[in-house]
């Protein structure tokens, strides 16, 4: 039975790798069994963030020196830029390793590469297929057969630039949106909804190219969407509960409905064993493994009946303003700011909320 282990290390910069170079290097970590690495820099989480890009080669270039090329190709890199407030950059290393004797029923760990998303595709029923169907060889990677086990799904998405669209344009291809900004949002849209196909929240005979991006009556509660100027095609990492994995950890999901809305998410760490009526103690701290959320302001511009103003700051977008709120938000819970908190969260949890997912070492 394969366990999975969960690595959370702490960078100073988009290209700092040493904590992970460190970890392998005293066998914390096996480099042939990193099946993703998640990580949040500390750039602006736009369509020219490229602390994204620089993070991705650093830790690219890494894994060759510890793999070979093909396989390192395989781990699935997924940046997310942006640690306002006091988010702290990090990465979060996902590693299956060999069998384990002990518990089973356990975080169980799935990927897939789709191929590179033509660009008339991008958010579009087209991209939703794709990413469903990716979704699923993903659950099958990780041993989940029900879509009820899985409790994560982080998918890494492109956008489009202006030289993606002229060249789609010069070949007689019309693109959905010509904003390149506008495209990360319905790249995200296209990606959950996908999502949200694969893991049955949604019929795909009820959507259409219209509704991606606009319908937001649709949503998954365990999507989360990134995207970036750094691929062309999709990388899917499905986390999930698995009777043929064994180990300490497990993952449980919870919908903020707001900004504000940390009791699910507390709930979701009581039913992991961490049932603390404030913010968690030390002790229960270093259980906490990961903590993944994702954040959007509400279109409303109003939260819990106040106005809020993220909508219309011309100098910074909402999607930053939403990750600082929602990290603090969650940090005042668990007790410190080492928080993956992706921003833009179109159909991904409802209007103005989104999904989270905890991993946490169980006392067994």
């Amino acid at each position: 039975m394969p366990t999975a282990k969960v690595h959370r290390i702490s960078a100073n910069a988009p290209d700092d790798v040493s904590g992970i170079e460190r970890a392998i290097a005293e066998k914390r970590i096996d480099p042939a069994g990193i099946v993703a690495i998640f990580g949040k820099t500390e750039g602006n989480g736009l369509v020219n963030d490229f602390s994204r890009g620089f993070a991705t080669s650093s830790l690219g270039l890494m894994l060759e020196r510890h793999l070979p090329r093909e396989r390192a190709a395989g781990v699935c890199l997924v940046m997310s830029g942006g640690t306002e407030g006091a988010m702290a950059p990090h990465f979060v290393l996902f590693e299956r390793s060999g069998g384990d004797s002990g518990h089973a029923g356990a975080l169980a760990l799935g990927r897939a590469h789709t191929h590179e998303v033509p660009a008339e595709h991008l958010g579009r029923l087209a991209h939703v297929d794709m990413v469903a169907t990716g979704v699923r060889v993903a659950m099958r990677d990780a041993a989940i057969a029900d879509p009820a086990d899985v409790h994560f799904v982080q998918v890494k998405c492109p956008l489009l630039t202006a030289t993606r669209v002229a060249a789609a344009e010069a070949r007689g291809a019309k693109v959905a949106v010509r904003d390149t900004l506008k495209s990360m949002g319905l790249s995200r849209a296209a990606s959950a909804l996908g999502v949200a196909v694969a893991l049955g929240e949604t019929e795909r005979a009820a959507l259409s190219d219209a509704a991606i991006g606009v319908d937001y009556s649709r949503w998954s509660g365990r999507a989360s969407c990134s995207a970036g100027i750094e691929l062309l095609n999709n990388e899917i990492v499905v986390l999930g509960m698995s009777e043929k994995w064994s180990g300490p950890l497990a993952i449980e999901h919870a919908v903020m409905t707001d900004a504000l809305d940390v009791e699910p998410v507390r709930a979701a760490l009581a039913r992991l064993g961490l049932a603390s009526a404030g913010q968690l103690g030390e002790g229960e701290r270093r259980r906490l493994v990961a903590l993944l959320a994702k954040a959007e302001a509400s279109s409303r511009g109003r939260l819990r009946g106040h106005r809020h103003t993220m909508l219309d700051d011309s100098d910074i977008s909402s999607t930053r303003h939403a990750r600082a709120f929602v990290a603090g938000a969650l940090g005042g819970l668990v007790g410190h700011a080492e928080i993956f908190v992706s921003g833009g969260a179109e159909h991904q949890g409802p209007d103005g909320g989104g999904p989270v997912a905890a991993i946490v070492e169980r006392d067994l």
